[in-house]
């Protein structure tokens, strides 16, 4: 069995502090970075990519549109990546899906990261979208799924109950730390999640409670970060 580190955070177009972000994506020591609102317009693949280095991680995945990224860490080999743009919504900010499948340490996995809509219909909507490329790549690479995203909804509600459903959620699997994600600066809720492949084995998951951190989690981005300890087949 092969323990895997798994971190998804919104990061609001890195329009806060850069150094706090940096030291908060660094400290929670991921193996997979899943990142939402990653910058999209000016310089944005440049930005993208210096973050990455600063946290000594490569980009497995990631385009422009709808502002997602997969990072990777040195233990990671990417073997194949895709992104998707889900259907369009008009007047609304066009969401998508980021994906990557990685050798860690000689497993295979899949590793996605998604933001989806504010609107309960194209959210629902979305979420279907993604179950089904998912079940594609798991089944086309032989690999379980990891997916991690900013849902933009609470535990039981529709959207969340299909993710739920279909795969784990690593928080309701095993606590760890505090769980309400937003905001940083006063989280009341719970609208990020870790959503993990039945076969893999949830170790604990939540938001990281190092004192260290306390200080630059409100300066980084608007998001908690959610880490999750998971062990592959």
């Amino acid at each position: 069995m092969t323990g895997v580190r798994v971190l998804g955070y919104n990061i609001r177009s890195m329009r806060d502090d850069r150094a706090a972000l940096t030291r908060v994506i660094r400290a929670c020591a991921a193996d997979l970075v899943c990142l939402q609102e990653v910058p999209r317009f000016w310089r944005w693949r440049a930005r993208r990519d210096a973050l990455a280095a600063s946290c000594g991680l490569t980009v497995a995945a990631g385009r422009r549109p709808a502002g997602l990224a997969v990072l990777a860490g040195p233990r990671c080999r990417v073997l194949h990546a895709e992104y998707h743009l889900l259907s369009r919504v008009p007047g609304m900010h066009r969401r998508g899906l980021a994906l990557a499948v990685l050798d860690v340490d000689g497993a295979r996995v899949v590793a996605a990261s998604t933001h989806l809509d504010l609107h309960p219909g194209p959210r629902r909507a979305h979420t279907a979208e993604i179950l089904a490329v998912l079940d594609r790549v798991s089944r086309g690479h032989s690999a379980p799924v990891i997916l991690a995203g900013d849902i933009n909804e609470q535990p039981g509600g529709p959207s969340w109950s299909l993710l739920a459903d279909a795969f784990t959620d690593a928080y309701a699997a095993a606590p760890r730390g505090p769980e309400h994600t937003y905001s940083s600066r006063a989280p009341r809720l719970r609208i990020d999640g870790v959503f993990a492949d039945r076969r893999i084995t949830v170790l604990g998951c939540g938001v990281p409670g190092d004192p260290a951190l306390a200080a630059d989690l409100p300066l980084a981005t608007d998001h908690l970060p959610l880490v999750a300890d998971l062990r592959l087949p």
